[in-house]
């Protein structure tokens, strides 16, 4: 055997990469969710914030709808067709890659269920972070507040076991990308 062949067979910084990363991804996921199942009060805000605190920034946009209509249309039409786009990205990337979610090959702290669905990029992330961006393009104290309420959101995903941080991390990509995008394309000075 061709002695550089061997050793560049036995080398491959790709796939080095993605070990480590894969380590550090559980290595954090195990750090928050280890959190899980200690305190009642704990584990109360994590799945308010997971499941419930999305219904309330779709209700804060149907409140600027009712306190402006005229001034806030585009805002939030904007921001659900960015947030409906992301989530298609989102949708072909789950067919084209299967993650499993980290309740489906391990022992986890888990606080709510969820089917075994892809979990790469988070749907959750994808859609309230380009509903975040948009919101942030036309008003940024708004904008400011939907992000922490969105990382919020994200981070009780993976505080209750419903996700690992890389797929929030990508989710967030594919969400504040496609609001980016969208709003170039449909942008006039707001």
């Amino acid at each position: 055997m061709n002695l550089d062949i061997f050793l560049f067979s036995q080398i491959n910084p790709v796939k080095d990469f993605f070990a480590v990363l894969s380590l550090i991804d559980k290595w954090v996921f195990n750090g928050v969710n280890n959190l899980a199942l200690k305190y009642l009060w704990l584990d109360t805000l994590g799945i308010f914030l997971a499941q419930y605190l999305p219904w309330v920034l779709i209700g804060i946009l149907i409140l600027f709808l009712l306190k402006n209509f005229k001034k806030y249309w585009k805002m939030v039409s904007l921001g659900i067709l960015a947030a409906v786009f992301a989530r298609i990205i989102t949708e072909i990337i789950h067919w084209l890659w299967y993650r499993p979610r980290p309740f489906v090959e391990n022992q986890i702290n888990s606080l709510l269920s969820h089917s075994p669905t892809s979990s790469f990029p988070s749907g959750h992330a994808t859609f309230f972070f380009a509903l975040s961006t948009i919101v942030y393009f036309y008003n940024k104290k708004a904008g400011i507040f939907f992000f922490l309420a969105s990382f919020l959101i994200v981070l009780a995903r993976v505080f209750t076991g419903l996700h690992w941080p890389l797929d929030i991390l990508g989710g967030v990509a594919v969400g504040i990308f496609s609001a980016w995008f969208l709003n170039k394309i449909f942008s006039t000075n707001h």
